[in-house]
């Protein structure tokens, strides 16, 4: 067979020969990345002119459910530009997911005790945040120690 056909079926797949944790984490990396911009989208995220840099008193929501500040769509940039440079290596990768998970269950810890009208939830986090926090935590953690176990041998 010839023409463009025969070319796009001989393309190799990028995802051929890496390690499935560092696709895991530079596609965990990415969502993070594209959560960090759309906290600064007016429609995505609600009430876009009560967002403030940091603090409770930020009343933007991202999806009209997660209370976001600029610190707390930038955190989710950096966070995604972190999963992408680790990704690059099984260990890197692996230490991101699992790392990424226990900051993740810390914040999730944080905001169960932080008063969420104070000036301690500088971040600022609510309800809906604690959840996602909690599944995030639990998820990467699981994603970092499932897509690196070594088979067992019998």
């Amino acid at each position: 067979m010839t023409g463009p056909m025969a070319h796009s079926r001989a393309r190799r797949n990028p995802a051929d020969g890496r390690a499935l944790v560092r696709r895991v984490a530079a596609t965990v990396g990415v969502v993070f990345l594209v959560i960090g911009v759309l906290g600064f989208i007016p429609g995505v995220t609600t009430y876009y002119s009560d967002l403030r840099f940091a603090g409770h008193d930020s009343e933007a929501k991202l999806f009209g459910l997660f209370q976001v500040s600029v610190l707390h769509n930038i955190v989710h940039l950096l966070f995604g530009v972190a999963g992408l440079a680790l990704a690059r290596t099984v260990s890197g990768a692996r230490t991101f997911l699992v790392g990424g998970g226990a900051i993740y269950l810390v914040l999730w810890l944080y905001g169960l005790v932080v008063d969420h009208s104070s000036g301690a939830n500088f971040i600022p986090v609510n309800g809906a945040d604690n959840w996602l926090h909690l599944f995030l935590g639990v998820g990467m953690i699981a994603l970092g120690v499932l897509t690196t176990r070594r088979p067992s041998r019998h």
